[in-house]
């Protein structure tokens, strides 16, 4: 497949160029592929993440004067007004934001501790809605309205053994994402959530590798188009910033290979 020149992006396709949008989880796997890909579109971009060096290799081929990004810890949100507003000063108003960032960690129940399900939470679903507060502020929000994108799971909807914690932090982004449609849709602010199969990061990749090769296989004929890449659900979160998305909200929209067709 010939490989997109990321330093001339290729049109206004979906009607986002010089659009601002703010991403979460930006320095790896699927956020990494959605900050690229809007990119690609003519989008500016507010890029959040944790690891410096990461989030350089997220930027490197795009040009200075289009992103700006901001190295913070999701577990503590306070922090986030601050460096939103520097964003704002340098790039203009937000018109939307994907919260992709987000960890699973797979324990049993009797393994499982307050302080596993409090860090979960934190990361997965209230850093996604303190930003969806900040976001929805006249100072920060585009006139012209927004589009607020959550990455769930299909662990909302069908889950497996020792994924309690997660699981519900991803149910709750899904059950949030309904009433903040209802509330934000006076603003003319639309609210979404995308609910992922197994997408090969390099974190499941190296999760796949692990696996016994009859134990590999049997996850790879779960989904009958294959397991996702980071592109199909970067290509999907571009079209919800969008305005030719413009009378979807409220929704969850599963992107799973067929994986719960079955």
């Amino acid at each position: 497949m010939k490989q997109l020149d990321m330093t001339q992006p290729f049109g206004d396709f979906l009607g986002i160029r010089d659009k601002v949008f703010l991403v979460t989880g930006a320095s790896s796997g699927i956020g990494r592929s959605i900050s690229r890909t809007c990119y690609e579109f003519g989008a500016k971009l507010v890029l959040m993440g944790r690891n410096a060096q990461r989030m350089a290799e997220t930027t490197e081929q795009m040009s200075t004067d289009s992103f700006h990004t901001i190295l913070v810890d999701l577990s503590e949100p306070e922090t986030m007004e601050a460096a939103i507003a520097e964003a704002v000063s340098r790039l203009g108003k937000i018109d939307g934001f994907c919260h992709s960032a987000g960890y699973e960690k797979t324990l049993s129940l009797q393994a499982m501790k307050p302080v596993h399900y409090q860090s979960m939470y934190n990361v997965n679903a209230v850093a996604g809605f303190e930003l969806a507060r900040l976001l929805s502020k006249k100072k920060y929000c585009s006139e012209q309205g927004s589009s607020f994108v959550f990455i769930s799971s299909i662990t909302s909807l069908v889950s497996r053994v020792g994924l309690t914690a997660y699981s519900a932090s991803k149910g709750a982004i899904v059950s949030a994402s309904k009433a903040l449609a209802l509330e934000l849709a006076a603003k003319n602010t639309r609210v979404n959530c995308i609910s992922p199969g197994t997408v090969i990061t390099p974190l499941i990749e190296n999760f796949l590798n692990q696996l016994e090769p009859e134990q590999r296989q049997k996850r790879l004929d779960e989904y009958p188009l294959g397991l996702g890449q980071p592109e199909d659900i970067a290509n999907l979160v571009a079209y919800l910033f969008s305005p030719r998305s413009r009378w979807i909200t409220g929704s969850n929209i599963v992107i799973d290979g067929g994986y719960t067709s079955k």
